[in-house]
């Protein structure tokens, strides 16, 4: 049972929250590192995405096979994944309008 003492505080205060209702986001990137990839995977289950980077660094054409090697794995729920899909396009976007569209 509660305490008299414990009822007249009232409730936990929450984080302070911007005008949309959404708490203010503390970029902290003491602990980032940075890697360069010129080649991207996608690969999936149901419940997660990997994408694998890596840099080929084979710098001649016509060679029969190539070796990537691969640095980073990030792992993404699919909730994450489709963020980061709507944030890259966005970013393209803005790019191609400051510097022209990108042919792939």
């Amino acid at each position: 049972m509660a305490t008299k003492e414990a009822r007249e505080e009232g409730p936990i205060p929450k984080p302070a929250a911007d005008a949309a209702g959404m708490p203010k986001i503390n970029w902290d990137d003491s602990k980032m590192h940075t890697s360069y990839a010129n080649v991207c995977n996608v690969l999936g289950t149901r419940e997660e995405i990997m994408l694998l980077f890596g840099a080929n660094q084979a710098w001649h054409g016509g060679q029969k096979e190539v070796t990537v090697v691969l640095g980073e794995r990030v792992v993404l729920n699919p909730y994450a994944a489709k963020r980061l899909l709507l944030l890259l396009g966005q970013g393209l976007k803005e790019y191609e309008s400051r510097y022209g569209e990108l042919k792939v």
